[in-house]
């Protein structure tokens, strides 16, 4: 009797030290997924500030380093869609001359929320926008309230944007005082 009790005894340790190892090994790698989240999620939202640096700089062809080459942009405002452009190469001559009419862009972001699964994420997130632009002698400033639907993919060692729809919120524009 004492040596079943014995093998019992032995049994149920030896089973709590493999549960006991087993926990170990999934916290272990729990932690680690949620390191590498952090990590991505660090990633993404200095994609999308890059990509909006990139632009007060009007530095194009930068910025397109930060697209995937069959990139989407598209734009709505007041719920139509008046931009729909496939392609980085598109994309760089559209950006290029919508920024040869502004003197100057100023973008902040905001909130910056995003769902990743392995290598694909997608994000949302909210900008402010202001353009300076010259009409009939004056400077005029446009402010724009944007909110951005990305999907992202990781692709050689970084994220990249694949699609990025803008939604114009709130477009106010008014002469620049001085």
């Amino acid at each position: 009797m004492k040596r079943i009790y014995v093998t019992f005894l032995l049994s149920a340790f030896s089973f709590l030290l493999l549960a006991e190892a087993a926990n170990a090994q999934e916290k272990a790698g729990s932690e680690k997924n949620s390191i590498q989240n952090s990590k991505d999620k660090e990633e993404l939202r200095n994609l999308i500030d890059a990509y909006a640096s990139l632009g007060d700089e009007k530095k194009i062809a930068e910025q397109m380093g930060l697209l995937t080459n069959d990139a989407v942009y598209k734009v709505y405002m007041n719920g139509s869609l008046v931009v729909n452009i496939e392609g980085t190469d598109k994309l760089e001559r559209e950006f290029t001359g919508h920024a040869s009419q502004v003197k100057t862009y100023f973008t902040l972001n905001g909130q910056h929320t995003v769902a990743i699964k392995g290598d694909n994420a997608t994000g949302l997130s909210f900008t402010q926008i202001k353009m300076v632009r010259e009409a009939d002698g004056k400077d005029i400033l446009s402010d724009y309230s944007v909110k951005y639907a990305d999907v992202y993919i990781h692709k050689n060692g970084k994220w990249l944007i694949k699609e990025r729809t803008a939604y114009f919120v709130l477009v106010e524009s008014r002469p620049l005082n001085k």
